[in-house]
C-alpha cells in the first residue's frame, strides 16, 4: 500500500516544472500520502537531501519557472557506491514511489532504477528540445517555441532597418524541433537542423535569391547541433563531458555568420538565445500539459502501473512504457521541415 511518494526534478531546467511539482503533491495530497520532494535531481537522492512537500509548499508557484526543487546532472549508475547510497535513502525514508521529472538522461535512470533494481518509478516528459520518443509535447517546449518566435520577430525589425543577415543560433543539440516550429512561426528565410547535414552554398543561394528580389535582410534560425556537409566549421564549445558523456556545444552561429559575411559581402550578426529559452513564466499550454502529467502520474502510481510515462497522444495523456521513450531520441518530422523549406529564400 501506498503511504510515501517523492518527486523530483532532474536535467535541464525548464517552465513547466513547478507546474508539474505541485500537481503531483495536490493530487497526493487527496489520497493522504505523504510527498517528499528530492532536491537536485538523482544527487539528492544520494546524498539524502529530501523534505516534506506540503500544499502550503506548493501554493503559488504555478507560473514560477524553473524549479523549486532544483536540478542536476547527477548520474547514479557513474558508481556502485552511489547507487548503494540511494536505494539506501529510498529505504530510510520509507519512499514506495518516485516521480521523476526529467528528459532522456534522467528518465533513462528511472528506467534503469525500475528495470534493474525493482524500484518504483513513474516518469514525467519534460524538455525543451521536445525530443522524448512516445509523447507529442514534452513540458518546456512550448513556452521555449514561444521565447525564440519573440526573438525572431524582434531580430526581424533590427535586420530591416539596418539591411542585415541575422542569425539566431537556439537549443537543440540532436533534433531541430525548437529550431524548425520558431523558424516556420516567425518566418524564418533558413532554417538549419542537426537531422539535414546543411550545405553552405544552398544557404548562401538562399540569400542571393532574397537580394535579386529587393530584400536588403535575411534571417537564419540554427540549431545549436546543425551539422554542416563540411566539418571545418564543426565547432564545440568544450571538450569535456558531463555524467551522461554529453559535451557542450555552440559556435556553430558563430562560424556559420563568418561564412556569410565573407561569401555575401553583407553585414552579418549574431545572437546565442542560450538560456534564455529555459528561463521564465510557463506559457498557458506548458502550464496545462504539466498539471495534466502530474495528476497523470499519481494514478499511475495508485494503479500500481510502475516504469511508465505519463505521455501526450493525441489530446489524451495515456501510460507508456519508461523504455519506449527513452529507446531513441525523436527527431523532428522531416514533413514539417519540407513545409519550412517552402519558405526558404522567399
Amino acid at each position: 500500500m501506498i503511504k510515501k511518494i517523492a518527486v523530483l526534478t532532474g536535467g535541464g531546467d525548464c517552465p513547466g516544472l513547478n507546474a508539474a511539482i505541485r500537481a503531483v503533491v495536490k493530487k497526493a495530497l487527496q489520497y493522504n500520502w505523504i510527498v517528499y520532494g528530492i532536491k537536485n535531481g538523482w544527487k539528492g537522492l544520494i546524498e539524502g537531501q529530501i523534505e516534506p512537500l506540503t500544499d502550503y509548499s506548493v501554493s503559488g508557484i504555478l507560473p514560477k519557472g524553473g524549479t523549486i526543487l532544483g536540478t542536476s546532472r547527477t548520474n547514479p549508475f557513474k558508481s556502485e557506491e552511489d547507487l548503494q547510497k540511494l536505494l539506501d535513502n529510498i529505504k530510510k525514508f520509507g519512499i514506495d514511489a518516485i516521480v521523476a521529472i526529467g528528459g532522456e538522461d534522467t528518465l533513462g535512470v528511472a528506467f534503469k532504477l525500475h528495470n534493474v533494481m525493482g524500484v518504483p518509478v513513474v516518469g514525467i516528459p519534460k524538455t525543451i528540445d521536445n525530443d522524448l520518443s512516445g509523447t507529442d509535447y514534452t513540458i518546456g517546449f512550448d513556452t521555449a517555441v514561444s521565447i525564440v518566435t519573440d526573438a525572431i520577430d524582434r531580430l526581424h525589425t533590427t535586420a530591416e532597418s539596418h539591411h542585415r543577415v541575422m542569425v539566431l543560433e537556439v537549443m537543440g543539440r540532436h533534433a531541430g524541433w525548437i529550431a524548425t516550429i520558431a523558424g516556420i512561426a516567425g518566418g524564418a528565410d533558413a532554417i538549419l537542423i542537426p537531422e539535414k547535414p546543411f550545405d553552405i552554398d544552398e544557404v548562401v543561394g538562399f540569400l542571393e535569391q532574397r537580394k535579386k528580389k529587393g530584400k536588403t535582410f535575411s534571417i537564419i534560425v540554427v540549431a545549436e547541433g546543425a551539422v554542416p556537409k563540411d566539418t571545418k566549421m564543426l565547432s564545440v564549445q568544450d571538450k569535456e563531458k558531463d555524467e551522461f558523456g554529453h559535451v557542450r556545444l555552440g559556435g556553430i552561429g558563430n562560424r556559420l555568420a563568418k561564412e556569410l559575411e565573407k561569401r555575401l559581402g553583407l553585414e552579418t550578426r549574431v545572437t546565442v538565445l542560450g538560456h534564455v529559452q529555459r528561463g521564465g513564466a510557463p506559457t498557458a499550454y506548458d502550464r496545462v500539459l504539466a498539471t495534466r502529467c502530474g495528476i497523470a502520474a499519481v494514478e499511475m502510481i495508485k494503479q500500481g502501473d510502475f516504469g511508465k510515462m505519463a505521455a501526450l497522444q493525441g489530446n489524451k495523456i495515456v501510460p507508456i512504457d519508461l523504455g519506449q521513450a527513452v529507446s531513441k531520441l525523436k527527431t523532428v518530422d522531416m514533413e514539417l521541415y519540407n513545409i519550412a523549406e517552402v519558405f526558404f529564400g522567399g
